[in-house]
């Protein structure tokens, strides 16, 4: 499986929406909805046009436990939908598979369309997370709040954020954050049947035998490479590690 990646620059965007625009301009308002709000695909196919249009907001449901997320509308984009549902059937549906049916696209079409646009301006990291991957990267890169995307997006922790746009995670930002009931929570899975002390051996057990194995002379410069960086990343977590309070 690919990785799906954010779309990161302004050009390379405005492209990938041009290329939409050829197939149909449906796909477009699609893919601006998702890239203005982080939305999830499946989510944005289900809207009818009473759903988003004049909306300064959007409630989901996430999962099966009925958690509600709102999605903010930013004004832009709300003027953009107001255009495009201009005279549509409120009842109907948002994005329609066929202009001559009232079923709404279905998302093997929509995911085909995406990553065909994608091809065809070389892009080959395009899935149907790319809308609210890019949407969250650059947020992210505006804000630094990795908090709020967790929230937004209901993932478990900020790692898991973190991986989803595909950023190294700020551990300074995610020590600091951590609230006296996750510092308790942490404290009870750590001594829970000895895991902490079990992971932190895996790790020392790890480390180790790469020690052992460091003046090998069958290594070859790619071992050396791989060293390096796990080193670098080591070293800036205990520093942020020993510096965080």
């Amino acid at each position: 499986m690919n990785w799906v990646a954010p779309i990161k620059d302004e050009d390379t965007l405005r492209l990938f929406g041009n290329a939409l625009k050829e197939v149909d301009y449906k796909y477009y308002i699609m893919f601006e909805v998702g890239v203005g709000t982080g939305l999830q695909l499946q989510d944005i196919l289900s809207f009818k046009v009473k759903d988003v249009r004049d909306k300064d907001e959007i409630t989901v449901e996430i999962g099966t436990k009925n958690i509600k997320n709102i999605f903010k509308v930013p004004e832009d984009l709300k003027k953009t939908i107001h255009t495009f549902t201009e005279g549509k059937d409120p009842d109907s549906y948002l994005i329609l598979g066929h202009n001559s049916s009232n079923k709404p696209l279905s998302r093997e079409q929509a995911y085909r369309v995406l990553r065909a646009a994608g091809h065809s301006i070389g892009l080959n990291s395009i899935g149907a997370q790319t809308m609210r991957k890019t949407f969250a990267w650059k947020y992210y890169n505006e804000t630094g709040d990795i908090y709020y995307l967790q929230n937004l997006f209901n993932h478990a922790s900020p790692s898991i954020t973190y991986r989803f746009i595909g950023e190294k995670p700020n551990m300074q930002v995610v020590l600091k954050k951590m609230t006296p009931q996750e510092n308790e929570k942490s404290r009870y899975m750590l001594y829970l049947n000895g895991s902490g002390k079990k992971r932190l051996n895996a790790v020392i057990d790890a480390v180790t035998e790469i020690r052992d194995k460091f003046d090998d002379p069958m290594n070859n410069d790619s071992f050396y490479g791989k060293v390096d960086c796990l080193l670098t990343e080591l070293e800036a977590l205990m520093e942020n590690y020993k510096e965080t309070k």
